[in-house]
């Protein structure tokens, strides 16, 4: 396992982010922390309620260097863009070139949930994908992790001593494990230095 003492990312083509609990305040200061020539696309799940419209684009690109928007179906992939899974809606990675958005069922009992993202990201980029999971109150998360490893991609896991509610990433902890386990703040400086 990596620590945060040393440089831990190389040759990603895509990040990918999944929260839930706790998530905005987390999300707030990640975001703040991407460098504003960032190579990559990051896609973001947060779990939103599905019955009403989601302002957390707006709400968290005032924060974020890089242009922040919710997806639509079929949209293009753009490195350097941060885009967030709209209410009600998967979010997938149908290929290196574009997303998609679904209304297969949720899971557990999210919609959009983290693991279809991850799993999806994880098919199409394999070992050239970043897996970021961070606070949640669920064990969404946990199948996205082990299908990024296998596809020897790499994931952070976000420290669960320090998370608003641990159960997310302690659960893809044993679920899965991690390639580091992190604080929030060795996620931002990660991050602030990040290369293709």
């Amino acid at each position: 396992m990596s620590s945060a003492g040393r440089p831990l990312q190389t040759g990603f083509d895509a990040i990918v982010i999944g929260a839930s609990a706790g998530g905005v305040a987390a999300l707030q200061q990640i975001l703040s922390h991407l460098p504003a020539d960032l190579p990559v696309p990051v896609l973001i799940v947060l779990h939103l309620p599905r019955d009403r419209p989601s302002r957390i684009a707006e709400l968290l690109g005032g924060h974020c260097p890089l242009p922040v928007r919710e997806a639509e179906d079929k949209q293009p992939l753009l490195a350097g863009t941060v885009t967030f899974a709209p209410p009600d809606y998967h979010l997938l990675v149908e290929n290196p070139q574009a997303l998609a958005l679904s209304v297969d069922a949720p899971v557990l009992f999210s919609r959009p949930a983290i693991d279809p993202l991850f799993e999806s990201a994880a098919d199409v980029f394999g070992d050239r994908l970043l897996a970021i999971l961070l606070t949640g109150a669920s064990s969404d998360g946990s199948e996205g992790v082990a299908a990024v490893r296998r596809a020897g991609g790499s994931a952070w896991i976000q420290c669960p001593d320090e998370a608003s509610s641990p159960l997310m990433p302690a659960s893809a902890l044993a679920r899965a494990g991690a390639d580091a386990i992190l604080t929030l703040q060795a996620i931002c400086s990660q991050l602030e230095h990040f290369h293709r």
